[in-house]
């Protein structure tokens, strides 16, 4: 199982370029990275099936840290973030 993930900041209409962002197994950290100038990090990690969480800490004055619990099968995922000053989505991406 693969993870990918991206950062657009919906309220200047771009991606968020150095990002921290963490994925974490119980309390095992396993991928970890900055988004790229893209706002993309391609590879996050390289894992078995389960549940994890994906840690965002964004650039905003509200958010400090955005954190998802997800439950991740065989294959491909990737979970994007989209984030402004007060508000935040994702969806299950391609």
């Amino acid at each position: 199982m693969t993870v990918s993930t991206h950062v657009l900041d919906t309220e200047r209409g771009r991606p968020a370029a150095g990002v921290r962002i963490e994925l974490w197994r119980d309390d095992e950290l396993v991928g970890s990275g900055e988004t790229d100038a893209d706002g993309r990090i391609r590879d996050l990690a390289d894992a078995d099936p389960g549940t994890y969480r994906l840690v965002f800490h964004p650039p905003s004055p509200f958010f400090r840290r955005v954190e998802l619990e997800v439950e991740l099968g065989e294959g491909h995922h990737h979970i994007p973030l989209l984030v402004s000053s007060f508000a935040c989505a994702t969806y299950r991406g391609s």
